[in-house]
């Protein structure tokens, strides 16, 4: 008889009658019995022995559950090295998995949450230059695309083909305590202001103070202010000679924190109507190039204004005059 394989089975047989004469084996080195010969045998004459038995099974019982054992730990040593090399959990891996996913994201939400009028400004873009360099980085952030068409409506009015840049409203004038040999003049402004319209407004300014300088603002010689020039106009230069000339005395450089600027003036003994020559060049810059919103005449601090904050890295710039 044969067990786990080719190794044969020997029974170890009980002798159940007590005798003087020794034992034997029924079967000793003959090869073994089939199933049928151990059989044959009475019950009586063939025993096996339990014990025998019993120890054979948890051997053959040990040995099974040993090389299960081992096959498991062998074919889950397999499968840890399969999805190891075969499941991309490598840094790069996760990242790029993560960028696929967020683009995925993106792109749902873009078709179904995407508002209408955003997907016909993209479409527009497509064709329309000037539209495209309003928008610029902003395709595709509905939000950032609603602030730059606004910002251009407020500038140009609604027809993007304008080519100035300021703004289509009136800016406020008004006063508060005007001293005209020492008082500020403020500028407030849509927004922080670049280099270009820093370099606009302190221009106006210096051109504005070089022509008080010379004394342009002198109501004492208006000759031609109120003359017909239906003819050749006649002009008294000796009267304009001896007028007693005046003359601006002084003035700051034009600064700026965050959206306001300001500038401190001292008009000597020009005339007022220097300021009424200063806010028609503030009308025409605000409309064509730099958007104002008010100009104050007079106060000490306006909105945010920090004195002694003069570091650039908190939006403090200037015009030297």
């Amino acid at each position: 008889m044969y067990c786990c394989g080719n190794t044969p089975l020997r029974f170890r047989l009980r002798h159940s009658q007590t005798s003087s004469t020794p034992w034997k084996p029924l079967f000793s080195s003959n090869p073994p019995l089939s199933s049928a010969q151990i059989l044959a045998f009475p019950s009586s004459i063939y025993k096996p022995s339990f014990s025998s038995t019993h120890h054979l099974l948890i051997s053959a019982s040990a040995t099974k559950s040993h090389s299960n054992d081992k096959f498991g730990e062998e074919h889950d040593g397999n499968s840890n090295e399969i999805a190891a090399k075969g499941s991309g959990t490598t840094a790069r891996g996760r990242r790029l998995l993560r960028i696929r996913e967020e683009k995925r994201k993106r792109e749902f939400d873009r078709l179904h949450n995407y508002p209408a009028w955003a997907k016909v400004l993209e479409d527009a873009c497509k064709n329309d230059e000037e539209l495209r360099s309003v928008l610029g980085d902003s395709i595709g952030n509905p939000e950032l695309m609603k602030q730059r068409v606004e910002e251009r409506v407020r500038k140009t009015g609604r027809d993007f083909r304008k080519s100035k840049m300021g703004s289509v409203l009136a800016f406020k004038v008004s006063f508060r305590d005007f001293n005209p040999v020492d008082s500020y003049i403020w500028f407030e402004l849509y927004g922080s202001p670049s280099d270009r319209d820093v370099d606009l407004l302190g221009s106006v300014i210096q051109s504005w103070y070089a022509m008080g300088r010379l004394g342009a603002f002198n109501s004492s010689n208006l000759q031609l202010a109120n003359a017909a020039m239906v003819q050749n106009p006649l002009y008294d230069a000796d009267k304009g000679f001896k007028v007693m000339p005046s003359s601006f005395h002084d003035i700051s450089d034009v600064e700026f924190q965050d959206n306001w600027g300001r500038v401190w003036v001292d008009l000597g003994t020009s005339d007022f109507f220097a300021i009424d020559v200063l806010l028609n060049c503030l009308t025409l810059l605000s409309s064509e190039y730099l958007g104002i919103q008010q100009v104050v005449f007079g106060g000490r601090r306006m909105g945010d204004w920090e004195e002694g904050m003069t570091s650039p890295d908190y939006g403090y710039k200037y015009f030297k005059i």
